[in-house]
């Protein structure tokens, strides 16, 4: 639940992450739901010497729930950005809500009637993409159903080159940037070739060369969206359950089957760390996100908000740096996804925030030392 909203609120005695480090102890003043600079009036708060980040950003998650909303904000999670939400419908009663976490959704995500997500996925006929013709009205009718950006799925078998490419176009011309889901070496080679802006996960099956890091870095970088947390699951053996559901379904089994046709080589999570790795050294953009969900019928289901901290925490792992990784989860997904009034502590900007105990530039893992949350200015008190 939120607390009583407080108008006004001077936090003192805090160290401030600036996206460079850590500043010396200053105070943070919160009015109306914005940084502000004045503090006559205000209550005040000792922070102890805490830190205070701007609030996380989970740039890959799957929402259904207010209950999502806020097992984010419990975390500190106070920005998400949806990668596929099954019933679009539900998403105007989840926006803009005091004291819980805002989101963006790319709504239903394309993808081509027969494909291996349009199986998985209660994704509807009428809203799978057939060819290039069908890109224009998919775009358009994303966009009428509220969108904010425009997902694809390159897959095989899934959408030909021809309707990727399509996709991106109308998509650009409706003033949308594009995320594109590509989870083995083939179709991310596919949506780089196409011009997706943004490109989440990574292959699993042969790690990312010379070539592919080169292309990302052509003209206007794209931007990637690792998910660590997700590729650790999809590269250890199914549950039982998964098993069980495919045995079950012959079409979804054999679809499968057809799909494993198409890798390049064993798969292995060794190969999303070397192209992360790669990435990183090559100076691709980063950004943390979990592909949370909590599906009851998904085999691979990722709890909301406290993965994020375990991303950030596998990133590390992988040779990011503290700095690197905390920005890959702040000011990197506001800057790339143009949400201009957050991903700092500054004035003007959302009084998004999370008061840690610790520091997390020594060690990511204090990122879970969290005191408090505010959400556009209102305190969550965290369930």
């Amino acid at each position: 639940m939120a607390s009583p909203c407080r108008t006004k609120l001077a936090i003192k005695n805090v160290r401030v992450f600036d996206g460079h480090g850590l500043t010396e102890p200053t105070t943070v003043v919160i009015e109306d739901g914005l940084i502000v600079t004045d503090a006559a009036d205000a209550d005040e708060l000792d922070g102890r010497n805490g830190v205070l980040l701007p609030g996380l950003i989970d740039s890959h998650v799957h929402l259904g729930s207010e209950k999502h909303l806020r097992l984010l904000a419990d975390w500190g999670v106070t920005t998400a950005l949806g990668m596929g939400e099954w019933w679009p419908e539900k998403l105007p009663a989840l926006r803009n809500r005091a004291g819980l976490t805002d989101i963006r959704s790319a709504c239903l995500p394309a993808t081509t009637p027969g494909s291996l997500h349009s199986k998985m996925l209660p994704i509807p006929r009428h809203a799978t993409v057939s060819r290039p013709r069908d890109a224009a009205p998919f775009v358009r009718q994303r966009l009428a159903e509220g969108a904010d950006y425009i997902k694809l799925i390159a897959d095989q078998p899934g959408p030909d080159q021809a309707t990727l490419d399509a996709l991106v176009s109308a998509a650009h011309e409706g003033g949308k940037v594009v995320v594109a889901h590509a989870l083995t070496f083939a179709p991310f080679a596919m949506a780089l070739a196409a011009g997706a802006d943004f490109i989440t996960h990574l292959p699993r099956d042969k790690a990312l060369d010379d070539d592919a890091v080169g292309r990302m870095l052509e003209g206007k970088p794209t931007v990637s969206i690792p998910t660590l947390t997700m590729m650790g699951r999809v590269c250890t053996p199914l549950p039982r359950s998964a098993v069980v559901r495919l045995l079950l379904q012959p079409s979804l089994l054999w679809t499968v089957v057809k799909a494993r046709r198409h890798l390049l080589g064993r798969e292995s999570v060794d190969n999303c760390t070397a192209s992360l790795r790669r990435l990183h050294g090559a100076g691709v953009p980063i950004l943390a996100g979990t592909d949370s969900n909590e599906e009851a019928d998904s085999p691979f289901q990722i709890p909301h908000g406290e993965s994020l901290h375990r991303e950030m925490e596998l990133l590390v792992e992988a040779g990011m740096s503290t700095l690197d990784v905390l920005r890959s989860a702040t000011c990197l997904p506001a800057r790339h996804f143009g949400l201009t009034d957050r991903g700092a502590v500054e004035a003007g900007k959302r009084a998004d925030l999370v008061l840690l105990r610790d520091d997390p530039l020594e060690d990511i893992k204090a990122t879970r030392s969290i005191e408090r949350v505010w959400c556009a200015g209102v305190e969550r008190i965290r369930s």
